[in-house]
């Protein structure tokens, strides 16, 4: 029988059916809630200049300084939740907090799907750069399965991680009466999204359904999933193992005095690749012995073997891969021309991420031609058509 999935997928229903390229960088409309203006140029160049023509940096930093004095302890107890990979910039963020602002962060980890050796390196050479870390793994059979399900019905196996990444420290800061949590940067901000909080300093926690889950909670997710896929059951899981994969709610959050995401590139400007030098010589961080597949640079989204699968399947969504969201943020941080952007995307937008398939085959227990199936099953019409039996897109970036 010919795979079919539902219709679970809210972001997608909103996306334009003509492409445009921005006249600026190389991001086109078809990412989720972008904004591009009347002279063609998308809300994240608007952003850069703005950050670069009219934000006071060093008033910026004393807003920071009179946030965390607020919540500085005196007592050696933890005032503030870094939510930490190891990576580049949630390393960055935290030895900021300690080592320049005197703040004492505790980071937070929910595991990746399957550890890269790499990412696994870099998560404890951060913790040993001075931070002391909680390491959440959850049940692995039922989330092996909620990533297939993911993977078929929203296009993305790695949308279960987002769930956690966003809820478990949250979770954590209501247990610990933590009122302070930091993340890196601002994406809606920094990749081109929604501009309603591009200038804001967090994020409420009122727009998480509508920005990371897809439009859709988790409850919603596993109920679809209950009543539609046989390899997922009642019997998979107990009541505890869902807690971390939701966030607490509303109510809960605002009494506790936890406003939501608070974005540290708020207060600093943001730069991916310096925050990569920064690592490099205070957490410890390496990057890649080789080229990570599907862009041209060796140090973002190093941790998960399933990191490839979410951007590929980006790219067969909305058109958009690996390699453009980083040399969009670069032509925006002046780093290389757009001219350079383009000839990095022809030569490496779209590439499959062969080096893990076999991982991910195994990790979701599918065969390849299903996986086949549901890629193909994403393909929107007014973005792909096939050519001698080969898959291109309609209106690649010029």
């Amino acid at each position: 029988m010919a795979f079919k999935r539902g219709n679970i997928e809210k972001q997608i229903q909103h996306i334009p059916k003509t492409v445009m390229w921005c006249k600026k960088c190389v991001v086109s409309n078809q990412r989720p809630r972008i904004i591009f203006d009347e002279e063609g140029i998308c809300s994240g160049c608007r952003n850069t200049k703005y950050k670069n023509n009219e934000v006071d940096w060093k008033l910026r930093e004393k807003e920071l300084v009179q946030l965390l004095d607020q919540h500085r302890r005196s007592d050696g107890q933890w005032d503030v939740i870094v939510p930490s990979s190891g990576g580049k910039d949630s390393g960055y963020v935290a030895h900021q907090l300690r080592y320049k602002y005197g703040m004492n962060p505790l980071t937070v980890t929910w595991s990746p799907l399957e550890y890269t050796d790499i990412g696994f390196q870099n998560f404890q050479a951060c913790i040993d750069a001075g931070f002391t870390n909680l390491l959440c793994t959850p049940n692995g059979r039922f989330q092996r399965k909620l990533a297939r399900l993911c993977f078929e019905e929203l296009g993305d196996a790695f949308h279960v991680f987002v769930l956690g990444q966003i809820s478990y420290p949250f979770q954590m800061a209501l247990k610990m009466g933590i009122k302070l949590v930091f993340y890196g940067e601002n994406g809606e901000a920094e990749y081109a999204g929604d501009p309603e909080y591009a200038d804001k300093p967090y994020k409420p926690s009122e727009e998480w359904v509508r920005q990371h889950f897809k439009g859709l909670t988790f409850r919603e997710l596993l109920d679809f999933g209950l009543k539609n896929k046989d390899y997922l059951s009642e019997d998979d899981f107990t009541e505890s193992d869902l807690i971390f994969y939701e966030p607490p709610s509303v109510e809960k959050l605002n009494t506790a005095g936890i406003l939501g995401k608070h974005f540290y590139s708020y207060y600093h400007k943001w730069s991916p690749q310096e925050n990569y030098y920064y690592c490099t010589e205070h957490t410890g961080f390496k990057p890649n012995p080789e080229r990570t597949e599907g862009t041209y640079s060796k140090y973002a989204s190093l941790d998960d073997k399933m990191d490839g699968f979410h951007y590929y399947l980006r790219y067969i969504k909305f058109g958009l891969g690996r390699c453009l969201e980083e040399a969009a943020h670069e032509v925006r941080d002046g780093h290389i021309t757009r001219e350079e952007g383009v000839a990095l995307m022809r030569r490496y937008e779209g590439e499959f991420p062969k080096k893990y398939f076999k991982d991910f085959l195994e990790y979701l227990d599918i065969t390849e031609e299903h996986f086949w199936e549901v890629v193909d099953s994403w393909r929107a019409p007014h973005l792909w058509r096939k050519v001698d039996g080969n898959w291109e897109l309609k209106h690649p970036i010029e």
